[in-house]
Order: C-alpha cells, then structure tokens, then sequence
C-alpha cells in the first residue's frame, strides 16, 4: 500500500504511526520524553532528546512497513506547539534545554508589558493574550541573558521548524522553515498577513533572521536525508500542523462551529470559526487552524487551553497513587462521589478562560473519609470541569456548540465523557481513534501528495466509536461551583 506516515512530537513522547489510505494505522512507534523541572513554574526538554527519539520512532516504523512492501509517499509533522528552541543554526549548537510551553519563567515580563500597554496591540495583531505560555517571551528571556551572543547564526525554533532543520540535514543543507498554525502560537504572526509582524518582533526583540521561513501547513518544505534517517532518503515533508490543529483537523472539523476537545498532557477546546479573522472573545485565543495554500482556503479557529489534565493523572501515577495511568478510571468508579474533594490541577498556572500564571494545583475538602477513590474521582471531574469553562466562555462568545469531538488518552474514560457531556450540554463524541493529532498531520500531508482528493474525500473516513449524551445537570453544577470555590483558593 501507499502510506503516510506522522510525526507526533508531543509533550510527554514522540510518536511516528503509519496511514493506510483509509486512515488507518498500519503500525506505530513509541517513545517517552525525559521531563526538566529546574525550579517552580519552570519545566525544560532537551532538543536533541527529541531529534533523537523522532529518528528512532521513524526508522522503527519505516523500516517494518517497507520490510513489509509498503511505499512511504509522504511524512507529515505534529508538535508541541509553543515549546521554544534556541540554537546556533550555523553550528548546530542549542543555548540551553528548549523552554516548555507549560513554563512561567516570563510571567514577570508578561506583566511589564501589559503595564506598559502592550495588551491591545498583542490581542490584535496576533490574536493571543500576554501570557509565558507563548514562545516570543521565551525567545526574549534568552535575548535577555546574553544565551545568544556568541551564535554565527542565532535562531529560534517551535519545535516542527526543529524537526524538520534536522531531518533535512541540520547544519548540513538543514532547511529552516514554518508554518501559520505553529507561527501563530509564537506572539510574532499577524493573523491578516500569515506572516512575522514587524511591531511583535520590535517588541520582543527578535529580528526576521532569527525566524523559520513561513510557509502554508500543506506544502513541499523539505525531504529526509539521508544521512539522518536512512530508511527515509527523500521522502518528502508535505504536511506541518500544531498538535491542536492537527488533532482538530483529524477529527475532520472541517466546517465552522464544529468543535474538538482534546484531553493530552493539557486539556484544548478548538473550534473552527471559518476563513476570515474572528472577533476577539474574552477569555479564548484566536489562532489559524491550518493555511492549506492552493488546496483550500486559510482557516482560523478559536481555543481555549487548560495546561494540565493528562500530566496531573501522570503526576499521580508517579507519586504511587495508581500504578499505571489507565488504573484511574477503575478507581474512581469505586465510589460513589468525590465527597467534597475538589482537585484543582493548576501546577502551571491557570489557561483559558482565567488566563492566571501564578495559580497552583490544590486539593481541597479533605476529611478522614476520604480515600484514594474520591481523589481519583474529583481528578476526573476536575478534568471536565476546566473544558466546562472553556464552553461556556465559547457560548459567551456567541458560538452555538453542535457537538464535541473528544479524542487523546484521557478520552479512554467513559466517565469523563459522561461528565463532560452533562457538564457542556452537548453530545460528546469519541472519535474511532484516539489519535487524532497524527491523524490530522498525515491526513494534511497526504491531501498534499494527491492520496486524498479534498477535504470532504477525509471527511468519509472519520467515524464516531461512541456518544454520550448530556444527563441531569444538578449533581454536576453544585460540584462545579463548589470547584470554582475551590479555584479561587488556588
């Protein structure tokens, strides 16, 4: 068969899974990603640890599918989008481990600049909220500290740019390139022109030359080398999205108003608000969903985020809590309730729609009844409630929510998508596979190289593994409030 394969560089592992013409994955690799937390607030990645797990998963998976007749037509590429790599393009050298986009180390500076009026322009221009979430901060903290003073050719990478830098050669003849739905996370993109904004790079302090070339997300950047992966020499790179936007176009959210919410290492609304610049929603953030250049028009979507729902689960099984993270579900349906306990995972601050970098997580209405079911139980809940504020701000912004496509690991748990159903009134839907982040980046890389004819021919091979349906709200609204109580202390 012809086949995609995708690069799923996440926050927790890197993943490359291999498409079959129906979107079906023939085979798949895996490998977990060390985690940095250098001081509170502050979480790290090492970027060659994730260059290097990228060419391991590639040349696992590539070398089974071809052992086994299969032709690789294409690679497309997902990541964790505002993740920021500084390094040395002429020596290949990085100026230190690459900068999370769960980070708050550029809180304090994200304040300057909201008190030196800087809110408005930021919001407009770029769509975003002055927040250490997105990569500019990141960018101007190693400015800052003189990290690139001594660079031949000092750059700045998401990690996609990253990526695709090293599997095209790196120093060697690398390639140096972007796209709208990864730029647009970088508080440096116009939303109008899909290109780096000259008042956002003054701002921030980076010059264009420290950039990835923008280019749309269906495209021919670049091919593998040869030299870096072997299995791979000359395939081409046709399809680039950010993990959110890849997973939203996966779940095939290809007409205004579908919505998708994924539940990964954090927790993100996306919805598709159609081809022009939405209005500005308090609370939400304005992104480009994907620019698919000649094969359809710029598509722009409105997100909520919240930072942490997987890694908090994660965050338990590392304590001992649970001995493996699926062990949750079973816990918490050991009991009948939460009995008071609220969880609030705010361990990197607080997203959309509080949008609060100095929260922290907490748990509260602890009591001598309370076991390790009913604190498994509110983390579940907990997890439905951060989506709640995320769809209620979206009806605020004047979007009629149809249905939600629920995919990500969470999304395994019937409870949470029982919940989250009561909780958002609306149907949930669980997408036939969970992985819909690299099923977005194969799907736009194989529109790109003919395999799939339009949008509508990857809309056929979408389906729904199950529905949940709201329930009576009462029980979930007085749990609810008493979590916003609960979010005010934290």
């Amino acid at each position: 068969m012809e086949l995609v394969l995708a690069l799923d560089a996440g926050t927790s592992g890197v993943r490359t899974v291999a498409f079959d013409p129906h979107l079906g994955a023939v085979d798949e690799s895996y490998l977990e990603l060390s985690q940095y937390f250098p001081a509170p607030g502050e979480v790290e990645h090492d970027p060659d640890e994730i260059a290097r797990l990228a060419v391991a998963t590639l040349r696992d998976v590539a070398s089974r599918v071809l052992g086994a007749g299969h032709q690789i037509k294409a690679l497309g590429i997902t990541n964790q989008r505002e993740t920021t790599v500084g390094f040395d393009r002429e020596r290949g050298e990085v100026f230190q481990r690459a900068i999370v986009w769960q980070d708050r180390r550029t809180a304090s500076l994200c304040r300057e600049l909201e008190e030196q009026g800087h809110a408005k322009t930021v919001r407009t221009t770029t769509g975003l909220v002055l927040d250490s979430y997105f990569s500019a901060t990141k960018m101007k903290w190693m400015l800052d500290r003189g990290l690139a003073d001594d660079a031949l050719s000092p750059s700045f990478a998401t990690i996609d740019s990253w990526l695709m830098w090293t599997l095209s050669g790196g120093v060697e003849g690398g390639v140096f390139v972007t796209e709208p739905s990864n730029a647009s996370r970088t508080l440096l993109m116009d939303l109008e022109t899909l290109d780096w904004s000259p008042v956002m790079m003054t701002l921030f302090g980076v010059s264009p030359t420290m950039l990835a070339r923008v280019r749309p997300s269906a495209s021919n950047f670049c091919v593998v080398s040869g030299e870096v992966v072997p299995e791979l020499a000359g395939v081409p790179v046709t399809g680039v999205l950010g993990d959110q936007q890849s997973a939203l176009f996966g779940q095939a959210c290809f007409s205004p108003g579908l919505v998708k919410a994924t539940y990964g290492t954090g927790a993100f609304l996306l919805a598709n608000a159609g081809d022009a610049v939405p209005r500005v929603v308090d609370g939400l953030l304005t992104t480009v969903a994907w620019a698919l250049g000649d094969l359809g028009p710029t598509t722009y979507a409105l997100e909520g985020s919240a930072f942490v729902a997987g890694a908090a689960v994660q965050w338990l099984r590392d304590l001992g809590f649970i001995n493996a993270s699926s062990d949750l579900e079973s816990l918490a349906r050991s009991v009948s309730d939460s009995a008071g306990v609220q969880f609030v995972p705010a361990f990197t601050g607080l997203g959309s729609p509080f949008w609060n970098p100095d929260a922290r997580g907490a748990i509260t209405g602890l009591s001598r009844g309370v076991g390790r079911g009913e604190i498994a139980r509110a983390l579940i809940e907990a997890l439905a409630y951060q989506v709640r504020a995320m769809t209620d701000a979206f009806r605020d912004g004047g979007l009629e929510l149809q249905e939600l496509r629920a995919d990500g690991g969470a999304a395994a748990m019937d409870l949470l998508l029982q919940l989250q159903a009561t909780n958002s009134r609306v149907d949930v839907l669980r997408s036939s596979t969970l992985e819909a982040t690299a099923r977005g980046a194969a799907s736009v890389a194989g529109l790109e190289v003919g395999l799939w004819s339009s949008l509508d021919d990857l809309a056929e091979h979408w389906q729904c593994a199950a529905r949940f349906r709201p329930e009576d709200p009462i029980v979930v609204d007085a749990g609810y409030g008493a979590w916003l109580r609960a979010l005010e202390r934290a």
